[in-house]
C-alpha cells in the first residue's frame, strides 16, 4: 500500500466505460484500493456535458453540468475521472459555462479544485511510480490529445508503463499525434479522421507492440476499430488494466 490511512476518492467513470468497457472502470478501483484508496461511486452521475458542448449546444451541456456539479459537489474528497477528455471538460470549460452564474461558478471552482485524471492523481498525488503491475510482452503508449495538451498528462502513464514487471515498453512513432477520433470529429470530418487513423494504425504495426494502451478509451474504441477491421493482432487497453493488480497481489494485500 502507498498510504497508511485510507484516502476517501470519488469515481466519475464516464460515459464510454460505463456503457461500453465497465471492466475499465473497475480496473480503476482496482488499482485505486490497492494503493489505499476507499473508493465511492456517486449513483446519480451521468455525462458530463462535453459531446454537447463540443457540439454547440451550450444550453444542453449546461444542464448535464449542474447535475454533474450538484452531485460531485455534494461529496468529500478527490474526484478521479478515468479519461483526460472529461476531465479537461470540468477543469476548464465547467467554469466558462458558469460565468456570471454565482452559484454555479462557485460549484464549478469547488469540484475542478478537486478533479484528477486517474494516471495523474496515482503519481502526482500519491506518489505511485510503480504500481507493481506485472505483465508480458511489448507496450505501446498512445497519448490522448485532451491529456497531453490541456492537462499537461505524459510523464505519469508513462512511468508507470516502464514499470510494469515483465512487459517491455516500445517506442511508438508520432506517438502524441492524435489518433483522429476527437468525438464528433470522426463523425463531422470523418475522411480526415480516417486519414489519420490510418497513420496511427501504420504507426502502431511499426512499433512492434502487442499491445496499445491510452488513458482515454475513447482513443482506444477507435483505434481498436482500425486494427480489427483490418485483422492486426494487436491488442488495446485502457491503462488501469495493464496496472491491475493480479489475484495473487490481491490476496497479499
Amino acid at each position: 500500500m502507498t498510504t497508511e490511512t485510507p484516502v476517501t476518492i470519488q469515481l466519475f467513470v464516464t460515459c464510454m466505460i460505463d456503457a461500453i468497457h465497465p471492466d475499465a472502470g473497475m480496473a480503476v478501483v482496482d488499482v485505486l484500493e490497492r494503493h489505499g484508496c476507499r473508493v465511492e461511486f456517486p449513483d446519480a452521475q451521468t455525462c458530463c456535458g462535453q459531446p454537447a458542448f463540443n457540439g454547440g449546444f451550450w444550453a444542453d451541456a449546461r444542464a448535464m453540468a449542474r447535475h454533474t456539479l450538484d452531485v460531485f459537489d455534494a461529496t468529500e474528497g478527490p474526484i478521479i475521472i478515468p479519461a483526460a477528455s472529461c476531465a479537461d471538460m470540468v477543469i476548464h470549460h465547467y467554469p466558462a459555462l458558469f460565468a456570471g452564474d454565482d452559484e454555479y461558478a462557485a460549484k464549478a471552482e469547488r469540484v475542478a479544485a478537486r478533479v484528477f485524471e486517474f494516471t495523474q492523481f496515482l503519481v502526482d498525488e500519491l506518489g505511485v511510480t510503480d504500481a507493481h503491475a506485472v505483465g508480458s510482452g511489448k507496450i505501446a503508449y498512445h497519448a490522448s490529445c485532451h491529456g497531453l495538451r490541456n492537462l499537461d498528462i505524459y510523464r505519469q502513464p508513462k512511468t508507470l508503463l516502464e514499470n510494469i514487471d515483465g512487459a517491455e515498453t516500445v517506442e511508438l512513432p508520432a506517438e502524441t499525434e492524435c489518433c483522429g477520433f476527437g468525438g464528433l470529429f470522426a463523425v463531422k470530418m470523418s475522411d480526415i479522421s480516417g486519414a489519420m487513423l490510418a497513420k496511427k494504425l501504420e504507426n502502431i504495426e511499426a512499433s512492434g507492440a502487442d499491445t496499445v494502451v491510452a488513458t482515454d478509451f475513447s482513443c482506444l474504441l477507435h483505434i481498436g476499430g482500425g486494427l480489427k477491421k483490418q485483422g492486426s493482432a494487436v491488442q488495446v487497453k485502457y491503462i488501469a488494466e495493464v496496472l491491475r493488480p493480479t489475484a495473487e497481489e490481491d490476496a497479499d494485500a
